[in-house]
């Protein structure tokens, strides 16, 4: 009975369309259909040689010509800058590779899960390897390196150091193609992997466009692993389209879009170019909202996101094509939110939301917590100036060919509060402080059991912060903590989470009723926010939380209630401080009857990049009447 409620359930979050594809689709694969659409024997005859690309192939970021002054803008890198890309590039001829922007990992080919050792089969059809195995361990750990990001260490390696690495580049791409039989293995598995190594690839044949390791046998190999590999995204389009329908989906309807702009020779490239342009432009209609914020509610997800559409609306321009009016708006809109929520210290945002390492296209040395790279990029290709000084994050605006628009209009973070109702998020910017709240209801499905989550930034530290993520496939137990209420700096009935965990990536008994909003108190800034949910716990339970910030100081006062808690259930407030915390703030609790409140110290987990997690120390006050209010102050 439970079963087909939780079914009930999903279906009716997700909708009608979700529904119906999804039993059909479960239907293709239990029968053996899906896996006849997508022949292993697959073939690609010779479309082009590499000369008459040569002429028809479309414009990019660059020309790839000795000189190409399309290469003028990139900034050259300091000293320091320049020992640690040339120490990257040296690890990569050693072997090992860095994943996920944290960790650097001995590899062994293109099947191997670096972390667990477990080797998948290449000749097994894609449509029988699992996403999720806990003997394999992470799927993502094997389609790190097969993203070909590493690419750009070498690129740019030989930009700056002006030198030659093509011959090791396309050794790497053939390698590929050699070990990874049309359709078959773990890198035929995600539509979405398989269109950023294609875009991956495509950036390095045009850098390397004129070298004499390109010969024109390298080039119909390449070119007709690209053709079968984009045939496999356009087959399973619908897949990212309807069941997933996020940057997964932004991602595979602009490869589309762009190898048929790139590549006209391909047979079936015109109808790509057609279709990948419509479906990329209700895609970001669709998943970023009128006021900027994007439908995964998460800032990573949403940073990969403005990759895709500088891409898109560069070439797209240098091309002589132009998207509807719609992409553009939200393009400018998802920078002023993004803008709003950065620290101007650091370029750092929020730990906020599901975070993967995700980053498509690495063109700096810059710490992958940093935005400015990607952010400047898109502002510059939309002729905005973000106030930033000068940096290494300018080089990324440089390799896209950005730098020469000039600023017609400035967004900066700006002070004052802010709030993004729509998507659900509030915060207030001061000189010294960076305050962040998210409360907000779900149209789309929830991934962390977050709302009312406080985040603190002080002089580009971030105080009181989220735990993070750590990994998307490993024990029960770290999964529900990350993706849990427990990690985020709020209240619990117990230990409820404010939904009630499903398998993978569902929640079910969604939040509701939340409102928030900023208001003036003297001089003061108060936020007020609420919303009802810890079902599992019991009927009409409500969350309100007030956070008055001191003007002129860093102090902030948060009052948390709630209400019809079940008799005998604590409310527990939970703290995620920094290390260095405790020698600058001080935290203090206070029941109703102004007792102070003693805090409970316990090991928690901070992850702030994908695969990786500390230990750190977690603070809880518990309250049995349902309130708790707590006074968070610079130390004098």
């Amino acid at each position: 009975m439970t079963r087909f409620l939780n079914l009930f359930q999903l279906f009716r979050n997700m909708g009608f369309r979700y529904a119906a594809f999804r039993s059909w689709h479960e239907f293709q694969l239990r029968t053996g259909l899906l896996k006849r659409r997508f022949p292993v024997d697959k073939t690609s005859g010779t479309f082009m040689t590499k000369e008459q690309w040569y002429q028809q192939g479309g414009r990019f970021f660059l020309d790839g010509k000795p000189g190409d002054e399309t290469l003028s803008g990139i900034p050259f890198l300091p000293e320091e800058e320049k020992d640690s890309l040339k120490q990257k590039v040296e690890r990569l001829y050693a072997g090992t590779h860095l994943f996920f922007s944290s960790t650097w990992y001995t590899v062994t080919g293109w099947h191997t899960n670096p972390e667990t050792g477990y080797r998948y089969d290449r000749d097994k059809h894609w449509t029988e390897i699992p996403d999720f195995s806990k003997q394999a361990g992470d799927i993502k750990y094997v389609w790190e390196r097969s993203r070909f990001t590493f690419l750009y260490d070498l690129i740019r390696y030989d930009h700056h150091f002006k030198e030659d690495q093509s011959e090791k580049v396309f050794y790497e791409i053939e390698d590929w193609i050699k070990a990874n039989p049309v359709n078959c293995g773990p890198n035929w598995r995600c539509s979405q992997e398989i269109s950023l190594r294609v875009l991956n690839w495509t950036f390095a044949l045009y850098y390397y466009k004129y070298s004499d390791n390109l010969t024109a046998e390298t080039f119909q190999i390449i070119s007709r692993s690209m053709d079968q590999q984009m045939r496999h995204v356009a087959e399973n389009i619908q897949f990212s389209r309807i069941a997933v329908r996020n940057n997964h989906a932004i991602t595979e309807t602009l490869t589309l879009y762009l190898v048929g702009l790139l590549y006209p020779f391909f047979p079936e490239s015109e109808r790509w170019k057609e279709n990948g342009k419509k479906w990329f432009e209700q895609e970001i209609e669709y998943q970023i909202d009128q006021d900027g914020t994007y439908l995964q509610f998460s800032m990573n997800y949403h940073r990969v996101v403005v990759q895709l559409l500088t891409w898109g609306l560069k070439l797209s321009e240098l091309n002589g094509e132009q998207f509807s009016d719609i992409v553009y708006d939200r393009a400018e809109k998802s920078l002023q939110f993004l803008r709003t929520c950065q620290d101007d210290t650091s370029g750092w945002l929020p730990n906020y939301g599901n975070n993967d390492g995700a980053l498509f296209f690495p063109l700096t040395n810059s710490h992958f917590r940093d935005y400015r790279p990607q952010l400047s990029a898109l502002a510059g290709t939309l002729k905005i100036n973000l106030g930033y000084s000068d940096g290494i994050w300018q080089e990324e605006a440089g390799w896209l060919g950005v730098t020469d628009n000039l600023p017609v209009r400035k967004i900066s973070g700006g002070s004052g509060a802010f709030e993004f109702a729509s998507g659900g998020y509030y915060l207030l910017k001061e000189k010294e402080s960076l305050t962040f709240l998210r409360c907000g209801n779900y149209k789309n499905r929830p991934f962390q059991a977050d709302n009312l989550h406080l985040d603190l930034w002080v002089n580009g530290e971030n105080i009181l912060r989220d735990a993070g993520t750590f990994k998307y496939n490993t024990d029960e137990k770290l999964t529900q903590y990350f993706a849990g209420t427990a990690s985020h700096n709020t209240v619990m009935p117990g230990d409820f989470d404010q939904m009630r965990k499903g398998p993978r990536f569902i929640w079910y008994d969604w939040i509701h009723k939340s409102e928030g909003k900023w208001t003036e108190e003297g001089e003061d800034t108060v936020f007020e926010g609420s919303f009802e949910g810890f079902r599992q716990a019991g009927n009409g339970i409500v969350h309100y939380r007030r956070v008055r910030k001191n003007a002129g100081r860093l102090r902030w006062e948060v009052e948390d209630r709630m209400a019809n808690i079940p008799a005998g259930i604590s409310m527990c407030q939970h703290w995620h401080p920094s290390e260095f915390f405790p020698e600058r703030f001080s935290l203090i609790a206070f029941d109703h009857a102004g007792t102070e409140i003693p805090a409970v110290a316990s090991a928690g987990w901070y992850s702030g990049l994908y695969g990786q997690k500390t230990e750190s120390r977690q603070l809880t006050f518990s309250s049995r009447n349902g309130y708790i209010r707590t006074v968070i102050e610079r130390l004098s």
